[in-house]
């Protein structure tokens, strides 16, 4: 398997999860992988431990534990598939139940069709750029609306087309 650079520019199915999430987006990711503080803060918010949060990546031994019980990844091992969009049943009720919880689970069906279309790993490009900063070119998630690296506001193309809805949700778990 290769061996992701620090800026996890090779892509590495390990990272892209079944239902077309980007793992160096993820708020738990970035924490276990770059920024120990953002971890602890996430831990203390969920009231979990950090290590109950550390996560390597969706397709990783060592996942979070909400990651580590996800539905999807079972259901696309049970029918031997790589990404949720190759299954007959796409999009699937737990699926399109699961895209609207959350803002970084927006563009689900936009990356299951590009996925399709082009593979994981011209993707998974696709993506780096998607929520690198214009700036530094730092990875940000879709909820640091600031790049986390250099304050560049927004922090990403995904934060600049999702604002609204993320900014939303923020407010809510205030």
């Amino acid at each position: 398997m290769e061996r992701v650079n620090e800026n996890h520019c090779i892509p590495d199915k390990r990272l892209a999860a079944v239902c077309g999430l980007f793992c160096p987006a993820c708020s738990v990711f970035i924490g276990t992988k770059e920024d120990p503080e953002r971890l602890k803060v996430i831990a203390k918010r969920l009231q979990r431990s950090v290590e109950e949060l550390e996560c390597h990546g969706c397709r990783s031994e060592k996942r979070c534990f909400y990651c580590g019980s996800c539905k999807e990844t079972r259901c696309a091992a049970e029918k031997g598939i790589d990404f949720c969009g190759e299954c007959t049943e796409y999009p699937c009720e737990e699926l399109r139940i699961f895209q609207t919880e959350m803002p970084h689970r927006i563009e689900l069906w936009k990356s299951q069709e590009r996925i399709k279309e082009i593979g994981y790993e011209k993707w998974y490009k696709e993506m780096i750029e998607h929520y690198s900063c214009p700036t530094c070119r730092t990875l940000n998630s879709a909820y640091d609306m600031a790049c986390r690296k250099c304050g560049t506001t927004p922090s990403c193309a995904y934060v600049s087309l999702h604002k609204d809805e993320i900014i939303q949700y923020l407010d809510k778990r205030k």
